[in-house]
């Protein structure tokens, strides 16, 4: 690899860093209080592991140990039924799940892995609303 491009992080992405500064709000991405969950067929009730709040799924995306910020995301229907799990699975704030695109997880993960560009989100559980803000790094010089 030439040294140019280990200083680009961008050398890996489809996208360039236009694509991602600025503020991108991705909306209903989030696990909320009105993810769908199973029903029982027979009793007319959501199964005990699918049944969580909003508080649980922050805690259990927080609890992940690892460097990147992480955030719940609503697991679908198919996978609490066919693994008995909880509506929420967790993941980089930047998760293509999230964000509707693998061209733009990577230049969103290229931007937070960069010292050039300060990388900030706001997860609204309520709304299910993902905010993104990407802003190139101003070094103040003296």
């Amino acid at each position: 690899m030439t040294e140019e491009l280990a200083d680009d992080p961008f050398h890996d992405c489809e996208l360039d860093p236009d694509a991602v500064l600025g503020t991108q709000t991705f909306e209903d991405v989030l696990f909320t209080d009105d993810t769908e969950t199973p029903v029982n067929v027979l009793t007319g009730e959501t199964p005990a592991h699918s049944q969580a709040t909003v508080e649980e799924a922050k805690a259990f995306a927080a609890s992940i140990d690892t460097d990147t910020p992480q955030i719940a995301l609503p697991a679908s229907v198919e996978a609490q039924v066919e693994t008995a799990s909880k509506p929420y699975t967790s993941a980089a704030f930047f998760h293509f799940k999230a964000t509707g695109s693998l061209k733009l997880h990577r230049a969103y993960h290229a931007a937070y892995e960069s010292d050039a560009f300060i990388v900030a989100f706001e997860a609204d559980y309520e709304t299910g609303n993902l905010t993104i803000i990407v802003e190139r790094e101003t070094k103040q010089t003296k």
